[in-house]
């Protein structure tokens, strides 16, 4: 097969559904089949509408046998959201997917005319690379596959905005062309179909753990001799750094002994929000890592929370059993599909502070439920996750 992949970046860029296309697209050239990745030239996500933002080099390279095609941004020259903003007002579907103010505009994607056999798209809520890519497989009249992974936030908040802003009628009209759609969990399987997805084009695919890239690492890097809990994401309230430091420190306040080692990029919003927070204990920020850094920050923790509303799986989750960590995630999203409450984690209701701040204090002790989500990594091994959309591809070709 002759695949297209249109993606909003690609690694080295780092985010959960570029490191997953990039290895879906190795996966497949592996057994044979061509890939043609089309993908921007952002590094971090506010290149999407900053141009003094980090950038790639526009061109194309190859990655491990995949091509990859990164594409230049355009940009207004001031006001770049807020015209977006004003242009996406216009309440016609196709013209919101275009004018969406957080997505990447990049003409040459529009262009694209080659032939393939597939097109395969990711994920929401960028709308214009998946525009293109629906339109490509139109005019070669092939299958379009998309892997959105919905956001589906807080199940008891019936207005919650990181929801609403994953099923916009734009984004919900880009999902119904679709020929197959992958979801990662139950969860986001029943937010689509609610929403008239047809449900024999939902497949349910889940993500997988290779545990060389997360564990043997060196616990005496980051250790430390008090329990350390620790978080990887990027940094901001949506993926709950912040409810986590704030947790903390009610924590804290009570006598709780414990510290935290935060790793990942750093949001404008938290960098902007941390300038008047004043921890009461001790906060390790390590930034982004590579692969060693990972291994040795998992080696060092003793606990992992993710108090996310905005995750569609929650990779890191799988990373954190790899090394037999106990994990404690927010009723929200894709994580409380994953994790078994008082079995094989700990499942908080989405915001209350005072409840995670709890069970902060008593995580380092659960060592086995650790042990317990340790045992589950045979249901997530990446082969057969990424057979899923092999065998859905050959069927469909």
């Amino acid at each position: 097969m002759n695949v297209a992949h249109f993606v909003h970046r690609y690694p080295p860029a780092l985010g959960g559904s570029e490191a997953y296309f990039a290895r879906l697209s190795e996966f497949l050239v592996a057994a044979g089949h061509r890939v043609t990745v089309f993908t921007t030239t952002a590094d971090e996500l506010s290149a999407f509408w900053d141009r003094s933002a980090q950038q790639f080099a526009p061109g194309i390279e190859n990655r491990n046998g995949v091509e990859v095609r990164r594409l230049p941004i355009w940009h207004l020259p001031v006001g770049h959201r807020y015209v977006l903003k004003a242009f996406s007002l216009v309440p016609v579907a196709w013209w919101q997917a275009l004018t969406a103010p957080f997505s990447p505009v990049v003409p040459a994607l529009w262009n694209v005319s080659e032939r393939f056999d597939l097109v395969h798209a990711a994920a929401f809520p960028y709308s214009f690379p998946l525009a293109c890519a629906g339109r490509l497989a139109r005019r070669l009249g092939v299958p379009f596959f998309l892997t959105p992974f919905v956001h589906t936030g807080d199940p008891h908040d019936s207005t919650d905005a990181i929801r609403r802003a994953y099923t916009t009628p734009a984004l919900l009209e880009l999902a119904r062309q679709a020929d197959r759609i992958f979801v990662q969990t139950e969860g986001e399987r029943h937010c689509l179909a609610d929403r008239g997805i047809a449900s024999d084009r939902l497949n349910l695919q889940g993500l997988g753990v290779d545990t060389s890239d997360c564990t043997g690492g060196d616990r005496g890097v980051y250790g430390s001799s008090l329990p350390v809990i620790g978080h990887l994401a990027n940094h901001s309230r949506e993926k709950g750094t912040i409810d986590l430091l704030e947790a903390a420190n009610i924590a804290w306040a009570e006598g709780a002994k414990f510290e935290l080692l935060l790793a990942g990029p750093r949001m404008p919003g938290f960098e902007v929000w941390q300038r008047s927070f004043s921890p009461l204990g001790r906060v390790r920020m390590l930034g982004p890592l590579d692969r060693k850094g990972k291994r040795d920050f998992f080696a060092a923790l003793d606990g992992f929370a993710l108090p996310s509303r905005s995750d569609s799986f929650g990779l890191v989750i799988l990373e954190a059993w790899a090394n037999g960590v106990p994990v404690v995630v927010y009723e929200a999203g894709g994580p409380p599909w994953i994790v078994r409450d008082k079995v094989d984690g700990l499942v908080v209701r989405c915001g209350d502070l005072r409840a995670l701040a709890k069970t902060l204090t008593c995580l380092p002790n659960e060592k086995q439920m650790g042990e317990k989500g340790r045992s589950r990594l045979v249901e997530f091994d990446w082969p057969s996750r990424l057979n899923v959309v092999a065998k859905a591809m050959q069927e469909t070709v």
